[in-house]
């Protein structure tokens, strides 16, 4: 399998605009991927996500084949969730959840299938109005558990920061690790992912505020559908 590290660099910049984002920057307002002459780059987002995820109506070209080891059509799909957890879009979230299994939310590196929570894209679809308290795993350190409305969840174990915004990212490859165990290609062996780290914000704190935001992806027809939103930060 092909694994890739992305820099914020003019190699980032190529890889956004053929799939019509600019990467990591800033993505541009309009989400509609644009197509490299002669094809679209074998990016097509799911039925759905492409005319919520713009402001006009959009169309997107039969893609060829997916190469499930082709890293553009797997960076659009990351960057468009991204993009959709970052405006708050749950619609265009829902149509890049895997339409059989749902995702998985990990508030830390070490993905827990046992206890991990799975929810639908009709789910994230109104996860706006759900104030349901779940509980998501335990909290580190305390070993208290992590009770939550899925907004809650979002706000602190998903999105803690704008990650659209980050320095690093990786595909296929865990960009900032701790002490906690790394698991993600284990938990989900016939998929792929992309990292969007921080690996620190202040050095001050000598790395321990690292945190990331990593998506997994399972391949179907021409499609990539997330299945896996993986937090990492520093644990005890």
């Amino acid at each position: 399998m092909k694994r890739f590290l992305f820099f914020p660099c003019a190699l980032c910049l190529v890889i956004g605009l053929l799939v019509g984002i600019l990467l990591p920057v800033d993505f541009q307002e309009d989400d509609k991927p644009a197509a490299a002459p002669g094809g679209n780059n074998g990016f097509t987002p799911p039925p759905g996500a492409s005319q919520s995820a713009s402001s006009g109506t959009s169309s997107v070209s039969a893609a060829a084949p997916m190469d499930v080891e082709e890293n553009f059509p797997l960076l659009g799909s990351a960057c468009f969730v991204n993009r959709a957890i970052q405006r708050q879009d749950w619609t265009t979230l829902a149509a890049y959840v895997h339409p059989e299994q749902g995702v998985v939310f990990t508030p830390y590196s070490t993905v827990e299938p046992e206890t991990d929570l799975n929810f639908t894209a009709d789910q994230i679809k109104n996860l706006a109005q759900d104030q349901n308290v779940y509980t998501w795993g335990l909290e580190d350190g305390r070993g208290d558990p992590i009770q939550m409305t899925i907004s809650q969840y979002f706000e602190r174990y998903v999105y803690d920061r704008d990650y659209t915004q980050a320095p690093e990212i990786g595909v296929d490859r865990i960009m900032t690790g701790g002490n906690a165990l790394e698991n993600l290609t284990e938990a989900y062996p016939d998929c792929r992912f992309v990292d969007f780290s921080f690996p620190s914000v202040d050095p001050v704190n000598d790395g321990m505020d690292w945190s990331s935001l990593k998506l997994v992806f399972q391949p179907q027809g021409e499609h990539w559908y997330l299945v896996g939103i993986v937090h990492g930060e520093w644990t005890i």
